[in-house]
């Protein structure tokens, strides 16, 4: 049998049990198919990882060629490990992710943590997850600007969000539970949902909780036509009072979906914060993403937004979008600064396994890397200029170039749903297909997970069991 050559790093990692972490870090530096991960018993939700003996057998039919072979030992605590992990491929590659060792992480709520307990964040973030300069500053000025949301928390204020799993099309980079559903099918979903929002409303005034927030998202919820919407707002209207509640947002989001009909039903029922997103105004990145929208829809949109009276508006852009370069990124910031919304929110593309463009091109991340840096660097000095600040941060993982999604508002239209997200101190109750709600426990200062199913048609036949899920996980903590 003809024995095949491949050429590999190979890391071997004593006393680690669970590879994902590593593996996300060794990812900062090498492609998924340029490395594996040895551990004496194999870890099976890792893709890169073997057991010795997995290893050894391995050998018999292949031959495999070491670049370089690391060993590494867990002896004190994972984060250590990363250090070195991180530092040891520094030395390798030359690069140095300004991000340090953080994947997947909140790094403002990292930094929040430090400075509650008595320490300096920027120097425990540098210390800890050796971030650089840059981004230690750019979350210490995050964090300040997130005084308007800092308060003492109260156990019995809650967030609700509502998933409509729908959408025109599917995007290429996205791999969200999103569907392109029949109206009838729609109309299923709806009725079950609404028998869901029922029971949380019964479940809250028994418990005597406060709805501070209420997101609408998806998916795409102007998928729903104007029945459609008008039967959900009405139903949320009689059971939560919207006007009650601090905050209401509905994510519009595709403007191929958005009339001033809907618009208008939006305002009748108090809600003052929506989102359309552009993601690009560049018509053939449209094209080439699956948008089905133009930008004569996108520049209606916001005109019909504000006529309605619609006071807030969110716009997303994304940095890396196939085919995308600096000046095609700046023209989207500038036709969107132009359009006048109170938020943007800034993402860098990150793709899943199951998104098209991973299918098309699984390197894909690591082919347009050096361009994200200098994207980031130019949205927040065009949106600095024009008036907005950075206020909320989060990162994800296989996001290109190792970027951040950062939100940026105009001085009091920052969005409190968003924030609590991403500080994740108050108790969310997610309603819907794909809805994961999630309890806060203030004593240890953790969230207890409870999911919804994600399809929407197991959700339909399976409503009943959503109910004693969050019974069960979240309405039975409190008394």
């Amino acid at each position: 049998m003809k024995r095949s050559i491949i050429l590999l790093y190979k890391f071997y990692l004593k006393n680690v049990t669970k590879a994902h972490r590593y593996e996300e870090l060794i990812k900062l530096f090498l492609s998924p198919d340029d490395f594996y991960i040895i551990l004496d018993e194999k870890d099976v939700n890792s893709s890169r990882c073997l057991s010795v003996q997995d290893e050894i057998f391995q050998r018999l039919s292949t031959e495999k060629i070491f670049i370089r072979e690391f060993e590494f030992e867990l002896s004190c605590d994972a984060d250590q490990l990363c250090r070195e992990i991180f530092l040891a491929l520094q030395a390798e590659t030359g690069m140095r992710p300004k991000w340090g060792t953080m994947t997947g992480i909140r790094p403002v709520k990292m930094y929040r943590g430090a400075e509650e307990r008595g320490l300096c964040g920027g120097e425990y973030l540098q210390e800890i997850y050796l971030l650089s300069d840059e981004k230690r500053e750019l979350v210490r000025e995050i964090y300040e600007n997130q005084e308007f949301a800092f308060k003492k928390n109260d156990a019995k204020e809650v967030a609700i969000y509502i998933g409509i799993p729908f959408c025109p099309t599917r995007c290429h980079y996205c791999s969200f539970t999103s569907n392109q559903g029949e109206s009838r099918e729609i109309e299923r979903y709806l009725n079950a949902l609404i028998c869901e929002i029922k029971f949380v409303s019964d479940q809250c005034k028994e418990k005597q909780l406060k709805i501070e927030s209420l997101y609408i998202g998806g998916g795409t919820p102007t998928t729903l036509n104007e029945i459609q919407i008008e039967k959900l707002l009405s139903t949320l209207d009689s059971c939560f009072s919207l006007r009650c509640i601090d905050e209401v947002t509905v994510e519009a989001g595709r403007p191929d979906t958005i009339t001033k009909g809907k618009l208008r039903i939006i305002k009748r029922y108090g809600v003052r914060r929506i989102s359309i997103n552009p993601q690009s105004t560049k018509d053939e990145t449209l094209i080439r993403i699956g948008r089905s929208h133009n930008n004569k829809q996108l520049r209606e949109s916001f005109l019909w937004s504000k006529e309605v009276g619609i006071k807030e508006i969110n716009a997303d852009v994304i940095a890396g979008l196939p085919q995308e370069s600096l000046d095609d990124f700046a023209k989207t910031l500038d036709d969107v600064i132009e359009y006048d919304p109170t938020n943007v929110t800034v993402h860098t593309l990150a793709l899943k396994r199951t998104s098209r463009i991973s299918a098309e091109n699984k390197n894909y991340n690591y082919i347009v890397e050096a361009d994200i840096d200098g994207m980031l660097k130019l949205a927040r000095s065009r949106l600095k200029a024009a008036g907005y600040t950075p206020y909320y941060l989060y990162r994800q993982k296989n996001m290109l170039g190792l970027g951040e999604n950062i939100g940026f508002a105009k001085k009091g239209t920052e969005g409190l749903y968003n924030h609590r997200i991403m500080d994740e101190r108050q108790t969310v109750i997610a309603l819907g297909a794909g809805g994961i709600s999630k309890l806060y426990v203030e004593d240890e200062n953790r969230l207890e997970r409870v999911p919804n199913v994600s399809n929407y048609i197991e959700y339909i036949n399976r409503v009943d069991e959503m109910k004693e899920r969050k019974i069960k996980g979240i309405f039975s903590e409190y008394r």
